[in-house]
């Protein structure tokens, strides 16, 4: 019963709005794609079916009703609409989140990921406070390398510290408050920031470039990235394991044993293997490109050199890419997305919202209508469990949108509005990929988690509406 009910509620509200009245100033063509696509988004919400599936679903079905116009004139042609269905494989930005994941599998096959967590954890896990850094900075440290915030903390980080809290009796069971609640939730936050803090440390800040690209003809380099954003990410990162300290204070201040654990374990690893040495090498040639090459190589061309000598080198085998299956699901599943969200543009459909969007915000200041933008579209993310479907959905909108008002500041409102994607994982239990894993492991109550989503959401987005979007105006940016 639960699963037909996900299946057919899209379907139900795909055909409502399919046969509603068509808004004047749209095209027939151009309204029924927008009820498919919101159909699309409802099923990656749901998820009735696998999400890939589900996009491929929707292109297939737009392609086959010619919806979306070639780049000639008159009606769309067969050939047109499987260009568009397919357009989005051709995007670099999805290849570069495939390669993502085998970064990810290449941390995790050498063991490096795992040193580097226990290397800090044994420096700074004294105190339970030095612990929520070596946390912190576990992540922040695997950042940069690995744009999935689900591989990097669900599948390095987590597995790591879970072993942590049974040293001090604290299990989910009895005693989750004495340090295993504080950790978790250490985790989750700090891989929400860093997150927003590197271009490449979240799957979908590489989609929304790309749809940034595609709808404004904008886009950021690495570097310009990090130092808009530092401003705001910089603090808050250093001020976060302390600030959930006060919060969400754990019983036990003191973890003696946690050095010692964390030194045994390295002492069973053994100095650093030639692959984790290779593998390390590989990632800082990566990230150097990103950050100073990047009017010689394109970010997609530095990963797949990056891969190419990770083959070269064995830090992983053919057989090992071929047999990754989130990496190849993810592909497919971007491919799809990336085309979904052109789509709006090509039929007209963004322009036409765009305007009267704008229509309505007349009258407000151009700071105003900047901060309005930037938490309507970031607290609209209790309705999603994706950060892609999100960015997919919306991110075209607001940036047509913001194109509309006259005198607003553009390359600021899209990077604020880019940068909310990584923060707003800490709203809810499935607001990014690692907070199923986190709300899962039962440390923390469903009570406290949805409550600190509230207040940790609030906090990050005044961070970053309170102390970068001031900075970047004044910076002319």
């Amino acid at each position: 019963m639960k699963a037909s009910w996900k299946a057919f509620l899209p379907i139900i509200v795909g055909a409502i709005i399919w046969f509603l009245p068509i808004p004047a100033g749209l095209t027939a063509d151009a309204w029924h794609y927008f009820a498919l696509f919101t159909a699309v988004i409802v099923a990656l919400v749901l998820e009735p079916l696998p999400a890939a599936a589900l996009g491929l679903i929707g292109i297939s079905v737009i392609a086959a009703l010619n919806l979306v116009p070639g780049g000639g004139n008159g009606p769309p042609k067969p050939a047109d609409a499987v260009r568009w269905a397919l357009s989005g494989f051709s995007n670099g930005t999805v290849w570069l989140i495939f390669v993502a994941f085998m970064f990810a599998m290449g941390y995790e096959k050498t063991g490096l990921g795992k040193r580097i967590a226990l290397f800090l954890i044994k420096k700074l896990g004294r105190s339970t406070l030095g612990l929520g850094y070596a946390v912190a900075l576990a992540d922040c440290g695997l950042a940069p390398f690995t744009p999935s915030n689900t591989a990097r903390s669900g599948g390095v980080i987590f597995p790591i510290i879970k072993n942590i809290p049974p040293l001090y009796g604290s299990t989910p069971e009895s005693g989750a408050r004495k340090i295993g609640a504080y950790l978790m939730w250490v985790a989750l936050a700090t891989t929400c920031v860093t997150s927003t803090m590197f271009l490449t440390a979240l799957a979908p800040n590489l989609l929304a470039l790309s749809i940034l690209q595609k709808t404004t003809n904008q886009t950021f380099a690495w570097m310009e990235w990090f130092t808009a954003l530092a401003p705001a990410c910089v603090p808050l990162f250093l001020l976060l394991p302390w600030l959930i300290y006060v919060i969400y204070p754990p019983e036990i201040k003191r973890s003696e044993d946690a050095p010692r654990w964390a030194g045994d374990e390295l002492a069973k690893m053994g100095p650093l293997s030639a692959k984790e040495l290779t593998m390390a090498g590989l990632a800082v040639f990566a990230l150097v490109l990103w950050i100073f090459a990047p009017s010689i190589l394109d970010a997609t061309t530095v990963a797949l050199l990056a891969l190419s000598l990770m083959i070269i080198t064995k830090v992983v085998t053919w057989e090992d890419i071929i047999t990754n299956k989130n990496a190849w699901n993810v592909l497919c599943w971007f491919g799809t997305l990336v085309a979904l969200a052109d789509g709006l543009g090509k039929v007209g459909f963004l322009k036409w919202f765009a305007g009267i969007a704008a229509a309505a915000m007349a009258g407000f200041s151009i700071n105003a209508v900047i901060v309005g933008l930037v938490l309507i579209f970031f607290f609209v993310h209790y309705m999603f469990a994706s950060l892609t479907a999100h960015t997919t959905a919306l991110l075209p909108v607001f940036l047509v949108t913001a194109q509309n008002i006259p005198g607003l500041p553009l390359k600021t409102v899209s990077l604020l509005l880019c940068a909310t994607l990584g923060i707003m994982g800490i709203l809810t239990p499935y607001a990014t990929g690692p907070s199923p894993v986190y709300y899962g492991s039962g440390y923390i109550t469903p009570k406290a988690f949805w409550a600190l989503g509230a207040v940790f959401g609030v906090i990050f987005i005044a961070f970053l509406v309170g102390i970068d979007f001031p900075i970047l105006l004044m910076r002319g940016f």
